[in-house]
């Protein structure tokens, strides 16, 4: 029932290898979406029957499919790892939408592969329910980013710092194609993968780019683009390593990340970055790091390297121009500005100091900003007003901001509350705070107020932590 439409399994076989995904015992499906269903060309009826639990838990294998875990490398931390890979996915195949869009559909947390480096290749409910809300809501917020088709249990306990219930998503991404991918193939010396990689890459995503150059051209722009509105809800990606850097320019693997609650530009949730490389305010700086391996990789390609470098690092270096760009666009947006421009920047940034010195909510502040409440996330009321002022006298437009500013996020307190409940079989709240977050613009109501709202001081979660 899924219309699969394969192409990655025909690059050189040095890229992946073939397998198939390790039974549970007792899957159980918690959630499906029927709309990413019939994008796809998947029959919606067809998620909720047994036929798909059993696909979506790895105990059965689709017609069509032919299941593989992807190779790659990749930068942790800045320190290179030459050993990474799928370690607990599997890309079961691509489907071709109704858009015409070609799509991967991966199993995440199907047991254990041959790049899985002693771990038992499964994932525990916690990390499932987050990236089923988090991506869910990043995609229903216009951000590009993977999306979840279907989530079960499995029936197993997984082993983490204690004995924890198994489960397994079922994401789906323009690709899993990554900046360690390309990585992976330069460090061998594999000019035949790295080119055939290239040429994928090229035909899927950028079909105008017609160079390698042109190619890290398209990648840094949507880099940018994606950063930028990472910026403008307060997301904190937590673990950009290059390795979770899609080459499609969707935001992709919810580890550790976390949205902002008080505005902080230095927030740090991830509890594996110690020394902040990837705090809120680092995010582009590192996009650009990441960006550069990526050129590395693409220099073997190129017949002239030293003119090569040269060239690559104008388009690399021309990163903060694209970036910026975005940046005003997204936060001017934010404020309702009609064609904000560079002018606008002092005025943007004024409001993001105010908010960091009152420890302002950071989307409530926005959501709020035309309101008649639109101070109360200011103790010092007079240099707010001041900026109002300001603010008011440049213009707004109220449908701008509407469209701009979510009222509703999956904010850490909330997740936090539902992976509890439903490690004691309460699905109830899951659900609940789904149809909230997938409907971010949407007016506050009775029924999602409790949404809405920052959290308690002793409901502040200071830390995340990766999924593995």
């Amino acid at each position: 029932m899924i219309p699969f439409n394969n192409s990655y399994v025909h690059l050189p076989t040095q890229m992946f290898t073939r397998q198939t995904a390790k039974a549970v015992p007792d899957p159980t499906l918690i959630v499906t979406n029927a709309s990413l269903a019939d994008a796809l060309g998947i029959d919606p009826d067809w998620l909720t029957t047994p036929a798909a639990r059993d696909v979506f838990a790895g105990n059965a294998v689709a017609e069509g499919s032919e299941p593989l875990a992807s190779a790659y490398a990749g930068h942790q931390f800045g320190n290179w790892n030459p050993g990474l890979g799928d370690g607990r996915a599997l890309l079961l195949g691509e489907v071709l939408g109704t858009d015409g869009v070609r799509r991967d559909i991966q199993l995440k947390g199907s047991g254990p592969t041959p790049y899985s480096r002693s771990g038992d290749g499964r994932a525990w409910l916690g990390p499932v329910l987050r990236e089923y809300l988090v991506s869910e809501a990043m995609h229903a917020m216009g951000i590009p980013t993977t999306r979840a088709l279907a989530a079960v249990t499995t029936g197993e306990t997984v082993q983490r710092e204690e004995p924890l219930p198994g489960a397994i998503i079922t994401r789906v991404a323009q690709s899993h194609i990554r900046v360690g991918t390309f990585q992976l193939m330069a460090a061998r010396g594999d000019i035949e993968a790295l080119s055939a990689l290239f040429d994928h890459v090229v035909d899927r995503h950028y079909s105008d780019a017609d160079s390698p150059a042109a190619l890290l051209l398209a990648v840094t722009k949507a880099q940018a683009s994606l950063i930028a509105k990472w910026m403008s809800v307060g997301f904190v990606h937590g673990v950009m390593n290059t390795d979770n850097v899609s080459i499609a320019g969707e935001t992709i693997d919810y580890g550790p990340c976390a949205f902002m609650d008080a505005y902080d530009a230095q927030s740090v949730f991830s509890a594996i970055d110690r020394q902040g490389r990837y705090a809120y305010e680092n995010q582009p700086r590192i996009a650009v790091w990441n960006l550069a391996q990526f050129a590395t990789s693409l220099i073997p390609l190129m017949p002239d390297q030293d003119a090569a470098i040269e060239e690559f690092t104008t388009i690399i270096n021309a990163f903060p121009t694209h970036y910026e760009a975005e940046w005003i666009n997204a936060f001017g947006a934010k404020l309702g500005l009609v064609d904000p421009s560079e002018d606008d920047r002092a005025l943007i940034t004024d409001l993001l100091a105010l908010m960091q010195q009152n420890g302002a909510d950071f989307t409530n502040t926005f959501a709020n900003l035309a309101g008649p409440n639109s101070a109360a996330q200011f103790t010092d009321r007079d240099a707010y007003g001041a900026w109002s002022t300001r603010w008011q006298a440049r213009g707004y437009d109220v449908g701008i901001m509407t469209a701009a500013n979510p009222v509703i996020i999956p904010r850490n307190h909330q997740v936090e509350a539902v992976i509890i409940a439903g490690r004691n079989g309460d699905f109830g709240p899951f659900h609940a705070l789904l149809a909230a977050v997938t409907e971010p613009y949407a007016p506050v109501t009775n029924a999602t107020a409790a949404f809405a709202r920052a959290p308690a001081v002793d409901e502040r979660v200071t830390q995340t932590f990766c999924g593995t």
